[in-house]
């Protein structure tokens, strides 16, 4: 079965509250796992750094995770500009092909 993995590295945008963050990521971690496609999504916080994460993220294919961004609990995150994004790695399983663009 193929899946599409993501990683990403998030930070804190400049003037945003560390913890005002902290939990807006913690409720779109609990909301997103329960989405459909979604084998899994978890943030980890930077711990030399409290202001970087990484997310980890599987889906079941490049089309649920473009649901993803259309789901409410996503849009409203996004919405409030606490975090930026750094990065973002498409990745898949050792020796796989990259997937053709439809």
């Amino acid at each position: 079965m193929t899946r599409y993995f993501i990683s990403a590295g998030i930070e804190l945008q400049e003037g945003a509250d560390l913890g005002t963050a902290e939990a807006g990521l913690k409720k779109l971690v609990e909301a997103t796992q329960n989405e459909p496609g979604c084998h899994f999504f978890e943030i980890r916080q930077n711990l030399q750094d409290r202001t970087r994460f990484t997310l980890w993220e599987c889906w079941t294919d490049k089309a649920a995770l473009a649901a993803h961004f259309e789901m409410p609990h996503t849009k409203a995150f996004l919405a409030r500009n606490l975090t930026q994004v750094r990065y973002i790695e498409e990745l898949g399983e050792i020796g796989a092909e990259v997937p053709v663009e439809a």
